[in-house]
């Protein structure tokens, strides 16, 4: 058997990597210095919205074909994937927005207020038109980040902290990974988890506002994740005022109840992200990167892992690859 190969970064495509490479029967270890999971990776602070559709309004094609695989994959992981769909609302006074969206993607059906009513109840003459996009679906981060590591525990994969000196690599390591890819940039965002016993949503729902869009997770027993902001900015650890209100302030417009809402956790990290927000898979020498999954994480990476690992094992080169510097 070959020698394992190393895996930098353990997290969301690391781990999803790892996953695809061991499912093919690859030996593989992860190097990671935090830990595993955990909140030192910006995958902890996540949404989990398997939403190619409505990436669609600002995203380029290949992310709502690749995106499309999510899903499917998540599940095979035993991962509990919800798939009740996305609904995008918009106030009165930013019904512009909600046009401009159906214009730009794919995959919806208009709603009037009755069938808004029927589909979130809680939702119920507060608007008059929405779109369900109802092919999407949601996750749980935190719970899908666990279930991939406890897989590859039960496949005996090392986790260490020791950077490997020598062999092939796959470096997943994120912004970190700014030391050698220079076009890598961050992109800042802030997100909410509010704990209400007064309001029930079934799906992620999409508030449009043409200064600070707002978007509502469900996580179950009245939790929910707010996010979140886009800011060009590499710096992880400081969320802002300004931006806690703006969040705070759409949710509360999206239902008043929210104002009563328990804070549970403010949360801010930084996504990498190449020029056009588009991932890549680059090779030099020994060393493959795969990065750049700016704010499609859990949506991309799956469709990621795959083209790595059928790059190493059959030798096909990915759709996402920029240019080959090596052999592998």
């Amino acid at each position: 058997m070959s020698d394992p190969i190393t895996i930098l970064g353990g997290g969301i495509v690391g781990l999803c990597v790892a996953t695809e490479l061991t499912a093919r029967g690859v030996p593989v270890r992860i190097c990671e210095n935090g830990d595993v999971p955990g909140p030192q990776a910006c995958s902890w602070w996540a949404a989990g919205m398997l939403a190619p559709f409505c990436e669609g309004e600002s995203a380029e094609e290949p992310v709502v074909r690749l995106g499309q695989e999510a899903a499917d994959w998540w599940e095979r992981q035993g991962v509990r994937v919800i798939r009740n769909g996305s609904l995008v609302v918009a106030l009165g006074r930013d019904r512009r927005e909600l046009a401009r969206f159906a214009r730009r993607t794919d995959g919806h059906r208009a709603l009037d207020a009755h069938a808004i009513a029927e589909m979130e109840p809680d939702l119920g003459g507060r608007f008059s038109e929405a779109l369900a996009f109802e092919d999407e679906a949601h996750i749980t981060p935190r719970a899908a980040l666990a279930e991939l590591w406890d897989g590859l525990v039960a496949r005996d994969v090392e986790f260490t902290k020791d950077q490997p000196t020598s062999g092939r690599i796959i470096d997943c390591r994120g912004l970190a990974a700014q030391d050698t890819l220079k076009d890598l940039r961050g992109v800042k965002g802030e997100m909410v988890i509010l704990r209400s016993n007064e309001v029930k949503l079934h799906r992620p729902v999409r508030l449009l506002h043409p200064r600070f869009p707002l978007y509502v997770v469900p996580r179950g027993d009245g939790v929910f994740m707010l996010g979140a902001t886009q800011i060009e900015s590499g710096e992880r650890t400081r969320p802002t005022v300004r931006s806690t209100l703006e969040l705070l302030t759409a949710a509360f417009a999206l239902h008043p109840a929210f104002g009563e809402a328990e804070i549970l956790e403010i949360g801010v990290d930084a996504r990498p992200a190449f020029p056009d927000n588009l991932p890549r898979i680059r090779r030099r020498g020994q060393r493959i990167f795969v990065n750049g999954m700016f704010r499609h994480g859990y949506l991309l990476a799956p469709a990621m892992a795959r083209q790595v690992a059928d790059l190493i094992c059959d030798d096909l080169k990915p759709e996402m690859m920029d240019e080959d510097h090596g052999e592998w």
